[in-house]
């Protein structure tokens, strides 16, 4: 009996799970679908943790932000310095993303141990790491090279940066500038002409940038923000040159050669367009909605808001040729008048929302009549300032 015991004891502790090889443990772990059961994991032995470690594939500081608001740096309460992205790079040594963004005194010299552990990551965020420069950005470029995605809002970077990292991350898609004051369109060449998979690049607020420098961009570019750029006619058509163009903001564009450059947008290159946004393009007139409408029949959702120099022939041109528009934002256009208000009712099959306020050439009877004849569009009084939805890699 005794004996039997024995054997029995044997045969449980040659089946405990410590016996298990690591691809056990791994293929174990994987399968743990809460952050609790994972952390729970990793506190049962050194082994385990070392599973968990090698398992992380995603790590984002507790200062990051994921959204950019920067007003909520103000929060944090934790300084990370280039000794603690080194220890925390040695400890998960396979990452595929890697957020500091928020690290707002992290130095290019924390970058550094990107050498080591860098050649997996596929996405970098460095929003508001003010003491990022172009020799960090050098070192990203070096250590990355499989890099894909890389947000580096309100950095202090520059064209030199942005020629590193297009020499050496030629498989980028997504990239983001924003508030990048200090880039223009030599750094947006490199990047258009050596990253022929590049699909999104967000330039807002770069007013050193017209544009120019997407000419020649790959097909393969369907996002483009560039809000409050000072952009010029050859600037919007090299934006369209590549042809696969699907979403474009253009809000509150800066120019000085008037509104007409934006018909180029219509000229057989924005076939794909789908969302476009032109709030407080103030010189937009009726030759450049005309070609718009024309040139780009696949429009879904169209951003007029403010656009005071739309007139009738504007508005009777969407209504006439935008058949898959499904949104339509108009508040605010001091010359949307009844009958352009006509125009938009009889046509635009599509149409399901309109955004419509502060329209002073609109009578409560056309509004009325839009109703009654239209009961299939919601009409809403707020305005949106961001206008569809979230992008992300197909």
């Amino acid at each position: 009996m005794l004996q039997q015991t024995a054997c029995n004891s044997s045969t449980i502790a040659l089946t405990s799970i410590m016996d298990l090889p690591d691809d056990c443990l791994f293929f174990i772990f994987q399968r743990l679908d809460s952050c609790s059961d994972r952390e729970s994991f990793g506190l049962t032995c050194h082994r385990c943790l070392r599973i968990q470690n090698l398992s992380r594939r995603s790590l984002q500081f507790q200062c990051s932000f994921t959204q950019l608001d920067i007003s909520s740096l103000s929060h944090s309460s934790i300084t990370i310095n280039s000794s603690h992205v080194h220890r925390l790079l040695t400890r998960f040594q396979h990452l595929h993303s890697l957020s500091l963004s928020g690290c707002t005194h992290v130095p290019d010299s924390s970058l550094s141990h990107l050498a080591s552990y860098g050649s997996k990551l596929h996405t970098l965020r460095l929003d508001c790491c003010f003491g990022i420069t172009d020799n960090g950005l050098s070192v990203v470029a070096t250590s990355c090279p499989s890099l894909q995605v890389i947000s580096l809002y309100r950095c202090q970077i520059t064209d030199s940066g942005l020629e590193s990292l297009s020499k050496s991350c030629s498989i980028l898609k997504d990239v983001n500038l924003l508030y990048c004051h200090a880039i223009s369109d030599s750094g947006l060449r490199a990047l258009s002409q050596r990253c022929r998979q590049l699909q999104a690049v967000k330039i807002s607020n770069c007013k050193g940038a017209a544009g120019i420098g997407f000419q020649g961009c790959s097909s393969t570019l369907a996002y483009v923000e560039a809000e409050s750029c000072k952009l010029d006619p050859e600037g919007i058509s090299g934006i369209v040159s590549g042809g696969g163009i699907e979403y474009l903001n253009l809000s509150g564009l800066i120019w000085c050669k008037g509104g007409t450059g934006l018909g180029i947008i219509g000229r057989g290159f924005a076939l794909r367009l789908k969302i476009l946004n032109l709030r407080m393009c103030r010189t937009v007139g009726d030759e450049s909605i005309v070609a718009i409408a024309e040139g780009c029949p696949l429009l879904e959702e169209w951003n007029l808001a403010l656009c005071h120099e739309v007139r009738i022939v504007g508005w009777s041109s969407i209504g006439a040729n935008c058949q898959k528009l499904e949104k339509l934002h108009v508040n605010r256009c001091r010359n949307l008048c009844d009958h352009g208000l006509e125009a938009l009712r009889n046509g635009c099959k599509q149409l399901s929302i309109l955004y419509m306020n502060g329209c002073v050439k609109v009578t409560p009877t056309a509004v009325e009549l839009f109703k009654c004849y239209r009961g299939d569009v919601t009409i809403k009084v707020e305005e949106r300032m961001c206008i569809g939805p979230m992008w992300s890699l197909r």
